[in-house]
Parts: C-alpha cells; structure tokens; sequence
C-alpha cells in the first residue's frame, strides 16, 4: 500500500476511535452523569436556560461549580475533534457550514436519543454548545492547514 492509503486509514481509524469514545460518554459513563433516568423525560427546550445556570456557579470551587464546569467546557470540549476530523477526512472539500451542519446533527441525534433512552437529558444548550465545539474544532484545522501548507511551500 502507498503511505497516502496509510493516512488514509489512519485517519479514519482515530475518528473511529473518537466516536466510540464520544458514544460511551454519553450514554454510558456514569461518573458523567448519565445513568438512566427512572422518572420520565427531562428535557429543556428553552435557549441558554441552562448555560445561565451554569455560568454563575462556574467560579465557585464546590461540587455545583464543578459540575458547572465540566457541562459547559465539557461539552465544547468533546465537539472539538468532530471538527477537526470532518474537513480532515474530506481532505478539505467540506466547509465550514457543512462542518456546523454535521456537528447540529450529530449533537441532535445524541440529544434525541438521550430524550427517547431517557438516559441524560434533551437540551438546547448542549446543541449551542456541541456546535461552538465543532467551530472551534474546524478553525484549528483551518490554522493548521494553513501552517502546513506555508511549510510544504518553503520546502520545495
């Protein structure tokens, strides 16, 4: 094999990788926070509800500030890759509208699947937040695309 299809399968091998881990945080990890809820639904459909919550017991050093911290930053955090990956694995063909566009409907699967499992809750403010994620993820990309590309320039 050529060290392109080398690459190649080393870049879809981590975004496997990633996706299994992104899953199992979600729906399995208790220490996250997600076992099953027993008493129905939880939802909020109201926009930055929760992110106003959060972000006043952000600086307080007890359990709600760190809970606080870790659903905020968290779920930015865990988007980041998926937005690296995306334009990554489509060699740069796929935008940044197209990486927000896949990043909305993979955080509304998740967040829809959550609601239906009744494990986690449904909430617009983590698809706000997954979003930024996946942005921030694909404007590294774009920096580190550039970077390289002013190298491989000065090289030859």
């Amino acid at each position: 094999m050529k060290k392109k299809h080398y690459v190649t399968l080393i870049k879809w091998a981590l975004f496997v990788i990633y996706m299994i881990l992104l899953f199992y945080v979600v729906f399995f990890a208790e220490g996250m926070g997600r076992a099953e809820i027993a008493s129905g639904y939880k939802y909020n459909l109201t926009l930055f509800t929760e992110i106003r919550r959060y972000w006043r017991y952000l600086g307080h050093f007890d359990s709600l500030g760190w809970i606080a911290f870790l659903n905020i930053i968290g779920n930015v955090l865990a988007f980041i890759p998926f937005g690296i990956f995306v334009p990554w694995l489509s060699n740069g063909r796929i935008n940044v509208f197209a990486t927000f566009a896949y990043g909305f409907a993979l955080s509304l699967t998740i967040e829809t699947v959550q609601l239906i499992c009744k494990v986690g809750c449904f909430d617009v403010d983590d698809l706000v937040l997954n979003v930024l994620g996946a942005l921030c993820g694909y404007a590294i990309y774009a920096i580190a695309y550039r970077i390289v590309k002013m190298f491989s320039k000065k090289d030859r």
